[in-house]
């Protein structure tokens, strides 16, 4: 298979997004954040394999841009969580970096996209 680096790293941050919610219910007791930021940081990878299989250039830019808003309310729920004090300050680092490197890679597939659709 091609490589994909949006496809891959949108699931390896869903993945880190599921052991973080587990974490924060089972040593945290925190319920309903904990949901927000899983919903929000798994839907990320599952809009981009959408996109794989767009029906047009109009519907692949939808999904991705979906993607990028998904993207964005990930990295409100983390802030949330870290300065409510229930993720530290070196995990809230690592995890809000690579939500950031998602939402610049995702920027710049959206831009992309739509210019290459105005040329079409």
């Amino acid at each position: 298979m091609k490589e994909n680096p949006i496809r891959d790293k949108s699931f390896a941050f869903a993945l880190r997004m599921v052991k973080l919610a587990k974490y924060l219910e089972s040593r945290k007791k925190e319920f309903v954040l904990s949901r927000q930021v899983l919903r929000s940081g798994t839907a990320i990878g599952a809009l981009v394999r959408e996109a794989e299989h767009a029906e047009s250039k109009a519907d692949f830019i939808h999904k991705m841009s979906i993607a990028l808003k998904e993207a964005n309310e990930t990295l409100y729920w983390l802030e949330l969580l870290h300065q409510g004090g229930y993720i530290d300050e070196e995990s809230f680092k690592s995890i809000s970096s690579d939500s950031e490197e998602l939402i610049k890679l995702l920027i710049a597939i959206v831009k992309t996209s739509k210019v290459s659709k105005r040329s079409e």
